[in-house]
């Protein structure tokens, strides 16, 4: 295909990214498809399955933390999340070329076919499924069941103002991995913190969702930053303490104490700060506070580390 098909950049990646400056033309629209250029995506997948490491850790210190699967789940987040954006962004591009943030997007731009993508997220999803099952066989069966969720995630937003939640059951699902990648079971600290980081999810996904709340309402595409409306500061403020309750409930649980009680309260005042300071009406202001969360990700990561290390 013609480089002359390709935009220079897609409207909603941060300028300057390395796909932009050093991918040779040929691999720009596949990385841009698998969002490599913009790393937030699997790092908000990759942190659950840390935490769901670290409270596995903290269940049975002699156990210790899993380094090495830590590194397998970085790799599969990253191919995972690849081929979903790629397959949302097949199943999404007409909607996608009548949004302008996103129609500058490989698809509807012309820069991939529709076909191409297809076997581009074949390619990913092979290369995840060899990693996956490096793990032991409950996991591999609970890493099978989330491609459902995968699966029916992008339609949603056509049937459903909820279709954030249905991304919270699907991203958040790296926290049960991460715990029975170690146990070869689930327990309910691992279900409770599955259960906040969906709503965690929810929260910051809506935020998200603020940049194109217009575009959404003048094609009739759903979500819950419309759904909420003017309310979606305290309705993201309730799903942000749930969140936070219920990621508290599940290391106490484990054992946890005041080491991950004490550092965690960092993460909340982060939470806190998104809420206090969002505002759909400047632009990149509820980007920037989505992108945020990769730190919320890493506090409670070193806080539940912590608590195993104490």
């Amino acid at each position: 295909m013609s480089d002359t098909n390709q935009p220079d950049a897609v409207a909603d990646a941060q300028s300057g990214n390395w796909v932009d400056r050093y991918a040779p033309a040929w691999l720009k629209p596949y990385a841009r498809l698998a969002r490599w250029d913009r790393p937030i995506g699997f790092w908000l997948l990759f942190w659950p399955c840390v935490w769901g490491l670290a409270l596995a850790a903290v269940a049975s210190p002699d156990l210790g933390f899993d380094w090495w699967a830590a590194i397998l789940m970085l790799a599969g987040a990253i191919l995972m999340r690849g081929a979903g954006c790629t397959f949302n962004d097949i199943v999404d591009r007409d909607i996608d070329d009548k949004v302008a943030r996103t129609r500058s997007r490989p698809i509807p731009s012309g820069a991939v076919t529709a076909r191409d993508a297809f076997a581009f997220l074949v390619a990913q999803a092979l290369l995840a499924s060899v990693i996956l099952f490096q793990f032991n066989r409950f996991t591999v069966w609970a890493g099978v069941a989330s491609l459902v969720l995968v699966a029916i995630y992008p339609f949603m937003k056509r049937v459903t103002w909820w279709p954030q939640a249905f991304l919270g059951l699907a991203f958040s699902y790296g926290a049960l991995v991460g715990w029975s990648s170690q146990t070869a079971s689930l327990a309910m600290p691992a279900l409770l913190l599955y259960c906040g980081t969906i709503l965690w999810v929810i929260g910051y996904d809506t935020l998200y969702a603020l940049q194109d709340i217009e575009d959404d309402a003048l094609i009739g595409v759903k979500s819950t930053a419309r759904l909420f409306g003017d309310h979606v500061r305290p309705v993201v403020a309730v799903l942000y303490t749930g969140a936070y309750l219920l990621w508290m409930a599940a290391a106490l649980l484990v054992g946890g104490g005041i080491v991950f009680a004490a550092l965690s309260l960092a993460a909340a005042a982060l939470l806190a700060w998104q809420v206090w300071t969002v505002d759909a009406e400047q632009p990149d202001n509820p980007r920037f506070r989505f992108d945020s969360n990769k730190y919320v990700g890493i506090i409670l990561a070193l806080a539940l580390l912590a608590e195993w290390v104490w």
